[in-house]
């Protein structure tokens, strides 16, 4: 027993994204550009709503959170990327690999749940505008955050708990550049046949119940934008809900292409290509998509820099 613990909390090794030729240390350059706008973007979101009272409503307090699960997203996994390729040094401990898949598990599932929360506040502000303020009050919208970040964290703690206590054996080395559930528990000496359709149905669900979510909000707001006698009022509710429908449609299409596909037809690329696009482009994508089109957040940024220009000049 106690050789079996020794073999299960031995080190692994993270194969990583580029090797040493020209053309990945490019790729990795730009891996580390789009980093940073990730984390300036979405760190500059949360500011600006926290900084300015006009941004205080429910839809801008999901979008925080949505900004802050987007941070986290990108810390977890990049730092580690890049450290290894700089350093040389592959390696990461059994505790930093099952604390990288916690995180990363946790925040994916609780950005699926915000996300579909996040609809619901937009068919209360589009298809009830007058009950808006008691619909989505401070108490309901705490609820829905709680929701979000207790659900996931629950869900990733049990998988992971369990996941990590299978015995691993062989060279363990991690086809990927982090701690990704498909290509951890390749590593798996024991029979996990069982263990990967429980995963797999819990994938489906935190996937398919926030999708029908989304799909069931927008059939209502679809309808009361048809109703509208005003040209201007329906520009005006596509143009709120086509920020968050956008983000909708590049998170829940990378995630089915990472973790709906069959085994069979998974190859370690794919799940490398997959997991770049929704744990690195998409949290940059975010807070550009929610800035660009959305005058609240741009006026918002100017009060911003306003202020803090006079300030400098007393």
């Amino acid at each position: 027993m106690w050789q079996r613990n020794q073999t299960s909390l031995a080190d692994f090794i993270l194969e990583g994204l580029f090797d040493d030729s020209l053309t990945h240390l490019s790729l990795f350059s730009l891996t580390l550009v789009v980093f940073l706008i990730a984390v300036g973007g979405n760190a500059l979101t949360i500011l600006l709503i926290c900084a300015d009272p006009r941004l205080h409503t429910p839809m801008y307090f999901l979008l925080s959170q949505l900004s802050l699960m987007d941070l986290m997203h990108v810390c977890t996994t990049i730092p580690k990327m890049a450290t290894s390729y700089l350093s040389g040094e592959k390696s990461i401990s059994f505790a930093g690999c099952a604390t990288q898949h916690f995180l990363y598990l946790s925040l994916g599932g609780a950005e699926c749940l915000l996300l579909a929360f996040m609809s619901y506040d937009r068919y209360v502000a589009i298809c009830h505008p007058l009950r808006y303020t008691v619909l989505m009050n401070r108490k309901v919208r705490l609820m829905m955050v709680a929701m979000s970040w207790l659900g996931a964290s629950i869900n990733s703690l049990i998988y992971t708990a369990i996941l990590m206590h299978f015995p691993f054996c062989g060279l363990r080395i991690i086809h990927h550049f982090y701690c990704e559930f498909p290509a951890v528990v390749k590593l798996v000496c024991g029979d996990v046949t069982v263990y990967e359709a429980t995963v797999y149905i819990s994938t489906i669900l935190i996937l398919l119940l926030p999708i029908s979510l989304i799909s069931t909000s927008y059939a209502f707001i679809l309808h009361s934008v048809i109703q509208m006698r005003s040209a201007g009022s329906k520009r005006n509710a596509f143009a709120t809900c086509s920020s968050h429908l956008t983000v909708v449609f590049l998170w829940f299409g990378a995630c089915i292409f990472s973790y709906m596909r069959p085994r069979s037809q998974r190859t370690p690329l794919q799940d490398k290509v997959g997991s770049v696009f929704y744990s690195i482009i998409t949290p940059m994508l975010n807070p550009l998509i929610y800035t660009l089109r959305n005058k609240d957040v741009a006026q918002a940024l100017r009060r911003v820099l306003g202020r803090d220009m006079i300030t400098k000049i007393l």
